[in-house]
């Protein structure tokens, strides 16, 4: 039995295996670069962020219809439901389907089927948060915003992911701020590559509740207390931050020293399926690899409720605490 956790930084079009996306070509008559299986896994190799990003966008074109977007979101939820997720935060990126002809309503209704079934199909309560790309106009994520309107009893907050330097957080000051008023949470992809400055303009600009990455908080000490004085959750992605060179190896992964200061950080997976597991083989390898004690796992794990959306639930979020509170490691 894995220990309960909740995963809040995934990217549902990153849980795409090379076994699916051959099976949805097949469906829908696409012809990818690759022989077999074997050589599109050979593929998931990258120098860069940039590298991943390519390919990422180009596996894309495999995803037409409901039931594509559907099949993706089910196979990814039983895969967190046997590593211990209890509840996940689904991003998903529109302006890369829409780019392709592929309707919001398209994309949504089909995770949706997903989403709705995981409770009792998998055990797993879900939230599906829409993100924007940055390397795309200001513009355009204006126009997505509006796109989802009919959509948005599905849609609990906005991301904003992708490319990140040389776009900074301040570029999407106008659609957070639109977002913010229709209700929306906000979350924001900064500090990974991007400079910490970029964690201080996303929560200062767009008012991003949450960091996704921020690993590089840790060159602004005066950023960091503000981080754990104002209980800041990081959504950290150690096995992502090594395969995109953040971090060369895992043994060199921030992740201690950053609980040791006080973050409030949690543990998720990304795009496991380029990134080299989900995320509770993301817990075993931080574990085996910073020699993580039982209680800190334990922390993060507990941290993960805590920093999550389940503001409208706290019944549910003290359920998954006291199921935390209760594990038993082996």
């Amino acid at each position: 039995m894995p220990l309960p956790k909740a995963e809040l930084h995934l990217h549902v079009e990153g849980t795409l295996e090379p076994e699916l996306a051959f099976e949805l070509a097949a469906r829908n008559g696409v012809t990818l670069p690759y022989a077999d299986t074997e050589e599109l896994r050979k593929a998931y190799l990258f120098d860069d962020l940039q590298s991943f990003l390519n390919l990422y966008y180009e596996l894309m074109a495999v995803l037409r219809t409901e039931q594509d977007f559907a099949d993706l979101a089910d196979a990814y939820l039983a895969r967190a439901a046997a590593q211990g997720v209890r509840h996940a935060e689904i991003f998903f990126d529109p302006q890369a389907h829409l780019a392709r002809g592929v309707g919001m309503g398209t994309v949504v209704e089909g995770l949706s089927r997903a989403l709705s079934r995981s409770e009792p199909t998998h055990g797993v309560s879900t939230q599906l948060i829409m993100c924007f790309l940055r390397d795309e106009s200001a513009e355009s994520a204006m126009q997505t915003l509006e796109a989802a309107k009919p959509y948005l009893d599905r849609i609990v907050g906005v991301g904003l992911d992708s490319a990140e330097v040389g776009h900074p957080p301040a570029k999407f000051r106008e659609v957070y701020e639109a977002a913010a008023a229709l209700g929306l949470r906000r979350v924001a992809h900064a500090g990974e590559e991007g400079p910490p400055e970029y964690i201080t303009e996303a929560l200062d600009v767009l008012g991003a509740e949450r960091i996704d990455h921020g690993l590089r908080c840790m060159e602004d000490p005066g950023l960091v207390d503000r981080l754990v004085r104002e209980r800041v959750p990081l959504t950290l992605c150690p096995l992502s931050n090594v395969r995109l060179r953040a971090v060369d190896v895992l043994e060199d992964h921030p992740l201690p020293a950053m609980l040791e200061a006080g973050l409030l950080c949690t543990v998720n997976s990304d795009d496991p399926a380029y990134f080299g597991g989900y995320v509770g083989d993301t817990f075993h390898a931080v574990r085996e690899a910073l020699g993580l004690d039982r209680e800190r796992m334990r922390d993060l794990a507990r941290n993960s409720f805590e920093a999550s959306f389940l503001d409208h639930d706290e019944e549910r979020r003290a359920r998954y605490l006291a199921e935390v509170e209760a594990y038993e490691f082996g």
